[in-house]
């Protein structure tokens, strides 16, 4: 019942957080307020990158502090409530500081290179910055685990040599070259457990939280990361990154096709008038919130696979039900959502569908 409770809590906020934005930034258009922001903008500069800028600027700051609250709530408050956390809330101002510093830097690039788009490329500018954010992606992808995660956690290689062998006779068998296994201190968040595959190429890591180093057995952690070495023997990451990149086209394509059709409706007549542009925003959470079942359910297709290889290759079926059950009540995850919830929300099948599955095997 308790899973269940912190589940809905955290859905809820995430459902009711996202229809208050819808509505706030209707609003913001609707009124007339973006145009009258625009110009008092333009009072401080006559360059429109810089005005765009601070549009989004002084526009970001505002949702931040009404969302503070909301996001202290969820964030902090619950997590200690529901004993999940191990954060001071010094930690949690510092960790969420450096997120917003490393969300800027790559963020502003972005906006400003979106910008130019849409001044120069017109109503193509929809292909040429889904085309950049493909790139990016990818560059991001191959520098996240060298370059951004170090920056949140220490990782560094494990020491546990039987651990380590296993590893390799699995990557061996599923056909990937592992030169290293790492662990990263996970416990200064969170007591929650996880693992991971990272990176691209030669920055390709595996990446085991020290919560499940410390709480789960040789045999557990390796049921884990066999379902990691199944995504990888079903080429779920090549599929998942030729599925995003149709998406994301599609999903720029579509958001740039109801934009210009909309404009006028709030009284704008060019696409790229400064004050227009959160209507963007609202063509991107309506189109979304329809693309992303469809996407769930591949997603939770891959995740099926990804468990049958991880039984198949260990021959430890009762051991990795057992580690998902574990697994689910250490993390407060809701065993049996409803099942309109799941389909809507769910990248991963729940843990009643995952162990049933399983069971059938």
């Amino acid at each position: 019942m308790e899973a269940k409770k912190y589940s809905n809590i955290k859905l809820a906020i995430s459902v009711g957080k996202g229809i208050v934005t819808f509505v706030m930034i209707f609003l913001f258009v609707y009124t007339g307020l973006s145009k009258s922001l625009v110009e008092h903008l333009r009072s401080y500069s006559s360059n429109p990158y810089m005005v765009f800028l601070l549009f989004v600027l002084v526009t970001s700051f505002v949702l931040a502090v009404i969302f503070w609250p909301l996001n202290f709530y969820s964030e902090f408050y619950l997590e200690h409530k529901y004993k999940l956390s191990n954060q001071t809330f010094r930690q949690w101002i510092w960790e969420g500081f450096k997120g917003v510093l490393v969300g800027g830097v790559i963020g502003i690039p972005v906006m400003l290179v979106f910008y130019y788009a849409i001044r120069t490329y017109g109503n193509l500018w929809w292909l040429v910055f889904a085309i950049i954010m493909f790139l990016l992606s990818v560059v991001l992808a191959k520098f996240l685990p060298v370059v951004i995660l170090p920056l949140f956690y220490k990782i560094k290689p494990i020491e546990d040599e039987e651990l380590k062998n296993r590893v390799f006779k699995l990557a061996k068998n599923a056909g990937m070259k592992v030169e290293n296994i790492f662990q990263f201190n996970m416990s200064k968040n969170t007591k929650k457990a996880n693992a991971m595959f990272t990176g691209l190429g030669k920055t390709k890591k595996i990446i085991l939280g020290d919560t499940l180093l410390n709480e789960y057995t040789t045999d557990e952690i390796e049921t884990v990361i066999a379902h990691e070495m199944g995504h990888y023997k079903h080429k779920h990451i090549i599929k998942n990154l030729f599925i995003s990149t149709i998406s994301s086209f599609l999903m720029f394509f579509l958001i740039a096709y109801f934009y210009q059709i909309s404009l006028s409706w709030f009284g704008f007549s060019n696409i790229s008038q400064i004050a227009a542009l959160p209507v963007l925003s609202l063509w991107a959470m309506i189109i979304g919130f329809f693309m992303e079942p469809l996407t769930n359910i591949i997603s939770r297709k891959f995740e099926y696979q990804a468990d049958e290889y991880a039984v198949k290759s260990t021959n430890k079926k009762q051991i990795f039900i057992n580690t998902l059950n574990k697994l689910t009540k250490q993390n407060l995850s809701d065993k049996d959502p409803h099942p309109l919830v799941e389909w809507l929300f769910y990248s991963h099948p729940s843990i009643k569908n995952r162990v049933a599955y399983i069971e059938s095997l």
